[in-house]
């Protein structure tokens, strides 16, 4: 497998720290609303690079964090009003309560796109004790300070690589922190806060060597990607907007805290556009799950519609798009009950199409070429049913569509749907062609696609 690493600025082969065996952190959700397809078209990521990974036969853990504080506030100030506050006063529940609420939505959301529940899912609020570690370490290795509010900083200038993920480096800083750090305390106006003395605005907060507080944003994801995955190892993902600052930050407090590089391999996914303008909560063009769902489209299509993009490009969703990529996932399905299933060798045309198929994925995701791949397989007139079969199950392990699901249905017509369908058959025989039409209606009629083939009416439920 080789992927785009935005560390070194180029396509790197995946060398596992530990032989066969890929341990991968991706940031996940935060918890304060319902998640969006830009959200999840950035989770999406990690599911497909373990997909990929277990495609050629490596294991894979991957660790998804759930933010559940620290990064409720884009401000440092004690007046700072907590964004899990908000949503306390718009929905009347406690904080952990939000969190639950909008964790499951999260995780619902993501099992509707095929997106796999990670090995661990670690809340931030259960490793308030690691957080506290790190940054105690940090200030003992000279990296962070403590000022007199009680709150925590980062050293940037401490910190010999800072900006080479990014670019953003001190000498070249373009882009300021996301967080708007206001305390005219900070030594540097990059330093970033590890810990933040709690204001009356904050609800969700501990108490710490330093005081009463909370956590900052980035410590978070340092503090459980190195618990469960060890100081070394070997993929971090996330959206291209966490490169600077959270990811550079990150690996500042990761490799400040041990002395060594941490994570191998950095993947970032490119951002979900509708009508031009960037998908997000603050600019409130959100597209939600729940509206394909109400569109009759199947989630899992909307995979198939990221598939038409490179996962580093930014990517526009149209409605139009959409309709188009779920009728293609449902013919697609249609065509693999039509086949059937048990082939046990492919020939040699199979076997080039799978060759082709691998070559895609282990090319940095090229799920476009997978894309004319599977498409090309399809239309083949040279390979056999049974052998587009098993490579569609084969190949769906990558592409997560559910490609079986007709061909698995247990669904058969009812004694009425076969009375009307052996009547249409005599009808057609003696070409009584208004019967054999008055006969389709009333199948039709029965919620049934009604299909003509050599041996005769053949029905199905309609909508798939």
């Amino acid at each position: 497998m080789r992927l785009y690493n935005t560390l070194t600025r180029q396509v790197d082969q995946v060398v596992p720290v530990d032989d066969r065996h890929v341990r991968m952190y991706s940031c996940g959700p935060t918890v304060y609303r319902y998640v969006h397809l830009g959200n999840l078209r950035t989770f999406m990521l990690g599911d497909l690079i373990a997909r990929g990974l277990e495609f050629e036969g490596y294991a894979v853990t991957q660790v998804m964090n759930i933010t559940d504080v620290g990064h409720m506030t884009d401000e440092s100030s004690p007046e700072a009003i907590d964004k899990m506050l908000l949503a306390m006063e718009d929905e009347g529940l406690q904080p952990l309560e939000i969190a639950a609420k909008y964790t499951a939505a999260a995780l619902d959301d993501m099992a509707a796109l095929g997106i796999r529940v990670p090995s661990l899912l670690p809340k931030a609020t259960d490793h308030i004790a690691e957080m506290i570690e790190m940054t105690g370490r940090l200030i003992e290795r000279g990296h962070a300070y403590v000022v007199e509010t009680g709150s925590v900083y980062f050293d940037v200038t401490s910190f010999e690589g800072y900006g080479k993920l990014s670019g953003n480096t001190l000498e070249n800083l373009k882009v300021g922190h996301r967080d708007l750090e206001t305390d005219p305390r900070k030594r540097h106006d990059a330093d970033f806060a590890l810990w933040k003395a709690a204001g009356p605005g904050r609800v969700m907060k501990w108490d710490s060597p330093w005081g009463e507080g909370f956590p900052g944003w980035h410590i978070e994801c340092s503090a459980m990607s190195m618990k469960y995955l060890g100081d070394r190892f070997d993929i971090h993902t996330g959206g291209n907007d966490l490169r600077f600052p959270h990811h550079e930050d990150e690996i500042a407090q990761s490799e400040g805290s041990v002395g060594h590089q941490v994570i191998s391999v950095w993947v970032h996914g490119g951002h979900l556009r509708l009508a031009g303008q960037k998908i997000a909560k603050s600019s409130g063009n959100v597209v939600r799950v729940s509206e394909l769902v109400e569109q009759g489209l199947d989630p899992l299509s909307f995979r198939w519609l990221t598939s038409q993009t490179r996962y580093r490009s930014e990517m526009d969703f149209t409605w139009d798009a959409m309709k188009d990529a779920d009728d293609r996932v449902k013919q697609l399905r249609r065509r693999m009950a039509e086949w059937a299933p048990g082939a046990t060798e492919l020939g040699e045309e199979a076997t080039h199409a799978d060759d082709r198929f691998r070559t895609a994925i282990a090319s940095d995701l090229d799920m476009p070429a997978a894309v004319v791949v599977v498409n090309d397989l399809v239309r083949s007139p040279d390979v056999p049913g049974g052998e587009k079969y098993a490579l569609l199950v084969s190949w769906d392990r990558v592409l997560g569509l559910d490609l079986e699901r007709e061909a698995t249905t247990t669904w058969e017509p009812t004694e009425e749907m076969h009375a009307l369908m052996d009547e249409r058959d005599a009808a057609r025989a003696a070409k009584d062609f208004a019967a054999s039409d008055q006969l389709r209606d009333r199948l039709t009629a029965l919620g049934l696609e009604v299909m003509d083939n050599p041996a005769g009416t053949k029905v199905r439920p309609r909508d798939h």
